[in-house]
């Protein structure tokens, strides 16, 4: 058997990559959103923040946030037929 070549951002040169108009810095208002518990919130990568990223196959998926840990959120989505938690920083999420 071969080791499986490749990392965490593998095979994701369209999903996470930004238009050129939105290339630069980092939206202030995005990053210091806040959610509350039973929000309705869709997952979307800011490219540029990589801390608290999800992995890059539950992109777009919508979830549930349940809590806070540190300065990240436990995002509950579904994921074929098992509910799955998330620890995702603010940044990367969008409300539905």
């Amino acid at each position: 058997m071969t080791k499986r070549i490749g990392g965490f951002r593998r095979k994701t040169r369209s999903k996470l990559s930004k238009s050129p108009r939105t290339k630069g810095k980092i939206s202030l208002t995005r990053y210091f959103q806040e959610f509350n518990v039973n929000d309705k919130v869709t997952l979307n990568a800011e490219p540029s923040y990589q801390k608290g990223m999800y992995l890059p196959r539950f992109h777009s998926k919508p979830g549930t946030i349940t809590g806070r840990q540190g300065r990240c959120y436990l995002v509950e989505i579904k994921d074929g037929g098992k509910t799955k938690n998330l620890v995702v920083h603010g940044i990367h999420l969008k409300k539905a």
